[in-house]
């Protein structure tokens, strides 16, 4: 299933926005249960609104491995970190039901395959180091040792923790539409906003007709600041200081995964998905600790070139503007290094 989307702002990634989302089957409590994690139920969440679009569920070995080697997926086009559900044994049966931790029940898998993986290689791929110190390698390492791979049908969706915020990417396109945008800059933070983001946020509304504040939501490490003080940041921010006819607010459900570059890339394709032709890469973005580079996510971006993209760069931040006709990646090269507020920065043509 597919969601008919505005032309006039970035099409989906893959073409088209998946909507995984339906009835729940007669059957379903006789089926076999897989328990997810939060973060899979995060996941799992969405895949059903189109937020991982081209993603119809649970990935498989082919998309898996070539994730990992070319961040890509099998079909060549570009996703950056796995998307998988672990279970302990593969299923008896084609068809499994999904469940939180409570017992829930909020979908039905269709079994495609289930396979091994090497969790230090996908250590090594996805976070770059294989140090159990680091918290998206600590989790993996505490994963189940199989992936299960499917489509899902998700006939009861998450509760989201602000419901006020929560927008599905055909809500957010729509929402854009109605106001007449074309191009949308995501701004992504899991700190409250400080006059740095404020700046680069404004900096960015002078190239492009609307702003969406996208905080995420889902699960972060215990010492990140809680959701709840960076929502109620965000709402005096805009509610002050920004003009409310150039920015949305709404949250972004997805876990954290504290994968630096490759998530930062991860992060600004799924606000393709929501309607943003441009994203902004901030400093460390998505690092912990010092695992990563300073400006290695901004590197990682700039790398990614070579897909249909192209780079703005103000300030400290860096915004990756998606160029769907230019494959070749033969696209604007030029970046604006700002180490000095007393400088304005200038802008390249886009």
């Amino acid at each position: 299933m597919s969601v008919v989307t505005d032309t006039k702002l970035i099409a989906p990634h893959g073409g088209s926005l998946v909507d995984r989302t339906g009835e729940r089957p007669d059957d379903v409590d006789t089926l076999e249960l897989v328990t997810l994690t939060s973060r899979e139920l995060s996941d799992l969440d969405m895949i059903a609104s189109g937020a991982l679009s081209p993603l119809e569920g649970f990935m498989g070995r082919e998309d898996y491995e070539a994730v990992l080697d070319t961040m890509r997926l099998a079909n060549d086009l570009p996703w950056a970190l796995p998307v998988c559900l672990a279970v302990g044994s593969a299923p008896e049966g084609d068809r499994v039901a999904l469940a939180d931790e409570s017992g829930k029940l909020f979908a039905v898998l269709e079994v495609e395959e289930t396979f091994e993986y090497d969790k230090q290689r996908e250590a090594q791929q996805a976070f770059r180091t294989t140090d159990e110190a680091h918290p998206g390698v600590a989790r993996l390492y505490e994963q189940k040792p199989l992936y299960l791979a499917g489509r899902v049908t998700v006939f009861e969706r998450a509760e989201p923790s602000f419901p006020e915020l929560a927008r599905d990417p055909a809500e957010t396109r729509a929402e854009f539409a109605e106001r007449g945008w074309r191009r949308v800059v995501g701004f992504q933070t899991r700190n409250p906003i400080h006059r740095a983001h404020e700046y680069l946020t404004k900096v960015a509304l002078e190239t492009v007709d609307g702003l969406l504040v996208h905080p995420l939501v889902g699960d972060t490490k215990s010492d990140d600041v809680p959701a709840a003080t960076r929502v109620e940041c965000y709402r005096v921010l805009l509610d002050g200081y920004y003009p409310p006819d150039r920015v949305v607010l709404s949250s972004f459900p997805a876990a954290m995964r504290y994968a630096g570059p490759r998530e930062a890339i991860w992060h600004a394709i799924c606000r393709k998905n929501y309607g943003c032709s441009h994203f902004i890469v901030g400093r460390d973005h998505a690092g912990v600790g010092d695992y990563y580079g300073t400006y290695d996510a901004r590197s990682g971006a700039k790398r990614a070139g070579r897909w249909p993209l192209r780079r703005l760069a103000p300030t400290a931040g860096m915004i990756t503007s998606f160029s769907p006709e230019r494959r070749s990646g033969r696209c604007s090269r030029r970046e604006t290094s700002r180490r000095s507020s007393s400088r304005a920065p200038k802008w390249p043509k886009c």
